[in-house]
């Protein structure tokens, strides 16, 4: 790209090299070394009108339904004020068991490689990503993600070991809903939506498998770094861009295969993530009842699944109105009536979306204005020295060691 403080003109500086010169003159129109290309630009920005334009059409269509349904609205606004308070304080703690089982989950794989990673802090972490989350269309997922990778990392956890735990606790976030969409869908005699769950629930789990038989197994490692290093290639051509180095990512994977979790334990983590769904469909359940609605077991998973899914989309700051229409809908369909189930809706709203936006959203701002002082370092155990030569106190010899005695003289 030309220089803006150069004088524009064909001309060459005497200090160019002819390198540089034959550059200068051939590479005219071409964008430079990690920049996008003039193609690449016009599609990013078409990616943007095309955003904005179904941003804007899903905000006319909310202002359509509420204009339209202005009445009932305020029905339902106004018998929030009439819930039953037990029922919604329940709705509030099944809430919050949703969110630690959520923060548990992630800390066990914090700690696969010994470090000793706080409960407070993971949960502050898992609090402020989900306000993120929430507040920003489109990117909100990336943005919470880049957002807790940045505070573990200043907590002292490496890359390989953020990234993974990270990346296996969205996995398993997301097999587990699957799998739980499927039981409803069984329930609910909906066979159809079963199968679809099916495929969501292999095509969530396929990256997890993959990426612990490659970490565990030598053979299925090699395999996947041949394979890694055949797409590599392809992957440079199709981008244009200079795409990653496969020694550099064999040796990311080096790291990452010495990051041991036992079977159980990812059972544990999956269980968790599992419980976090389910908590969270349990508050659905008790604000319908703060209602004096009858809960609709049969079709209860179905239609948070419904909830889930659209909210998930990122069209809206953590699917505010989507969720709540494609919701009351799905009660309404179930058997509730229209004002009861907006009440129901409203009511798991102002706990699941407001509530964790407010307080997420104070620790944000609390988490990033840290100083790095005082923030505590996930520390790790030293292993115990072990007698030099031999086995650790406690473990039995290897299969190529041999136990020697003193010589008695």
């Amino acid at each position: 790209m030309p220089d803006p403080h150069r004088p524009a003109g064909p001309a060459v500086s005497e200090q160019c090299t002819p390198g540089q010169a034959a550059r200068e003159q051939a590479g005219a129109g071409q964008a430079a070394p990690g920049q996008p290309t003039p193609e690449q630009a016009r599609a990013g920005r078409r990616r943007r009108w095309l955003r904005l334009g179904v941003a804007v059409l899903v905000a006319g269509a909310m202002v359509w339904v509420v204009v339209a349904n202005r009445h009932t609205l305020g029905e339902s606004l106004a018998a929030l004020g009439h819930l039953d308070f037990r029922w919604f304080a329940l709705a509030v703690v099944f809430e919050a068991v949703s969110l630690t089982a959520f923060g548990l989950s992630r800390r066990r794989l914090l700690r696969a490689d010994g470090h000793q990673a706080g409960f407070a802090s993971v949960m502050a972490i898992t609090y402020a990503g989900n306000a993120l989350s929430m507040s920003v269309p489109f990117a909100g997922a990336q943005l919470a993600a880049v957002f807790s990778y940045q505070q573990f990392r200043r907590r002292g956890l490496d890359p390989a070991l953020t990234g993974w735990a990270l990346g296996l606790s969205a996995i398993a976030s997301s097999s587990a809903l699957a799998l739980i969409l499927i039981a409803g869908a069984l329930a609910g005699g909906a066979p159809v939506v079963a199968v679809a769950g099916f495929a969501g629930a292999a095509v969530f789990a396929l990256p997890a498998l993959t990426v612990l038989l490659a970490l565990r197994y030598p053979r299925a490692r090699e395999v996947a770094n041949k394979a890694l290093a055949r797409l590599v290639p392809l992957a440079r051509r199709v981008l244009r861009r200079p795409g990653i180095d496969p020694a550099a990512l064999d040796e990311f994977l080096t790291r990452l295969a010495s990051i041991r979790l036992r079977w159980p334990q990812y059972a544990e983590v999956f269980g968790l993530a599992a419980v976090n769904w389910l908590a969270d469909c349990a508050c659905l359940a008790c604000a319908i009842h703060a209602t004096g609605a009858p809960i609709p077991w049969r079709s209860l998973v179905l239609a948070y699944g419904a909830g889930a899914a659209v909210g998930s989309t990122g069209l809206t700051p953590g699917g505010f109105g989507l969720v709540e229409v494609t919701l009351t809908a799905a009660l309404v369909a179930a058997g509730l009536s229209t004002a009861r189930a907006l009440t129901a809706v409203l009511a798991y709203r102002l706990i699941n979306f407001w509530l964790i936006l407010f307080a997420g959203g104070i620790t944000v701002v609390v988490l990033t204005h840290a100083r790095e002082s005082r923030i505590r370092h996930y520390t790790r155990p030293e292993p115990e020295p072990g007698p030099p030569g031999g086995s650790a106190p406690g473990q039995r010899p290897g299969p190529g060691e041999r136990t020697s005695r003193p010589r008695v003289p």
